[in-house]
């Protein structure tokens, strides 16, 4: 049978529930490795099922950069018992919606539907993720799609200049690497090696499926049981190795655009770091949002951008701080001195006990006012289990930001502000004119 168990996987496995299974989260590890977790929404009309997969963009070979985003498409396109229009049809017929998206360390298959149509929703992810087709022509059509995908990203300078970043953040690891891909190696991308990546990881033991709305666990648990009954085996979680050259400083794609597009990017820290929620508070403070520094002294002041912001993003074992504006090319100079200069009097100053308040009361509230619907509760599900291995209760995560002093925003911007950074620029500028300043 089945183990069962509250908030902590595989944590109670002889089916003794403990004070926390009065909570409305649980989870089940079938013998399969498959791990199962609900969240009761007893007022809720909708229910979201998904399934996580625990491979993403960063365990590709480089030669064969893109394969997960392209099996991503794949899976739509038909199974051995269903065609693409029949998986279209089945969640039409019942106002729902079934997508999925690829980042760098998972892969997310997940579908929304009218509660009492639960059993579709979890029979359809059962099929796309254990029989998928994966025909030849399917792969060859699909890999048109994608090139054009490509194209389009390529024609957005904003997304050119975020990819340049990252490139010179990571050098020559896979973190530097577009999640879809590169032209050549979506190409080039052999069919059979597809196939091949799905069997080796496509495994109950690198899944969780996650389901929130007015559901009974124990009904999910039989359901995702029966949907998954033909996949069996095992496989080791991914080897992973943190980036271990230096940044490159400078990255410059010159373009005939009206805008200059600029990014200056610094290594952050990792997804379960101590300093993940104070470094959440210094980029709300520095570009995370309309009262923030950035947005006030470069859009609001000047008017020198129309977009400006800052964003951060974590990983296992690395992660990322980026600032981007996008300004007129007379002006590039003018704005990446204004981002110096809230660079400098954060490292100097710190914040100020009002915007310590503002940020920490943003990222708690914001946080809060994301979990009103189904697909937002499963998201954090299916998310936490695969990349945290536990489900951080929603009063954990809010007092982590809460808690967040004076002393840890300027720990965290010593380790993260003071490091090496990169600067990128797509539009009409050069290198050398960058190079000078």
């Amino acid at each position: 049978m089945p183990a069962r168990a509250a908030q902590q996987p595989r944590s109670d496995r002889g089916g003794r529930r403990s004070p926390a299974a009065a909570d409305r989260i649980e989870v089940t590890t079938l013998p399969t490795g498959l791990r199962i977790v609900t969240e009761q929404m007893p007022a809720a009309h909708s229910v979201a099922a998904g399934v996580w997969v625990g491979v993403g963009a960063r365990d590709e070979v480089a030669q064969h950069s893109g394969v997960s985003h392209f099996l991503e498409h794949l899976l739509f396109k038909g199974t051995q018992q269903r065609s693409a229009r029949a998986i279209a049809e089945a969640v039409d017929r019942v106002g729902g919606d079934m997508n999925a998206f690829t980042t760098k360390e998972y892969t997310a298959y997940y579908t929304r539907l009218p509660a009492t149509e639960l059993a579709l929703g979890i029979e359809l992810l059962g099929d796309v993720l254990t029989q998928p087709a994966l025909r030849d022509t399917d792969i060859e059509n699909e890999r048109q799609v994608i090139l054009e995908e490509l194209l389009m990203d390529d024609d957005s300078p904003e997304d050119r200049v975020h990819t340049l970043t990252f490139e010179s953040l990571f050098p020559a690891h896979a973190l530097g690497r577009e999640t879809a891909g590169a032209k050549d190696t979506v190409a080039a991308l052999p069919a059979d090696a597809v196939r091949a990546f799905f069997h080796a990881w496509y495994r109950p033991s690198a899944m969780v499926a996650a389901v929130a709305g007015p559901v009974d666990h124990c009904e999910v648990v039989e359901l995702f049981s029966a949907a998954f009954a033909g996949a069996d085996g095992s496989v080791p979680s991914p080897l992973r190795q943190p980036p271990g050259h230096p940044v490159r400083p400078l990255a410059v794609q010159r373009r005939s655009t009206e805008q200059a597009h600029l990014s200056v990017g610094f290594r952050g820290v990792p997804r379960d770091d101590p300093d993940r929620e104070a470094l959440d508070v210094v980029n709300h403070v520095l570009g995370g949002g309309m009262s923030s520094r950035l947005f006030e002294e470069v859009r609001e002041k000047r008017g020198l951008a129309y977009s400006v912001y800052s964003s951060p993003v974590s990983y296992a074992d690395a992660g990322a701080l980026t600032i981007y504006a996008g300004t007129h090319p007379g002006a590039v100079h003018e704005v990446l001195d204004l981002v110096d200069a809230e660079l400098d009097r954060l490292r100097r100053d710190g914040l100020t006990d009002e915007e310590l308040d503002v940020a920490r009361g943003y990222l708690a509230g914001a946080f809060l006012l994301g979990l009103e619907d189904t697909s937002s509760r499963m998201a954090r599900l299916g998310g936490s289990l695969t990349t945290l291995g536990r489900i951080r209760p929603v009063e954990e995560q809010v007092a982590r930001w809460r808690n967040v002093d004076h002393h840890d925003v300027r720990r965290v911007i010593a380790r993260v502000l003071a490091g090496p950074r990169t600067l990128a620029a797509v539009g009409p500028v050069t290198k050398k004119s960058l190079a000078a300043r």
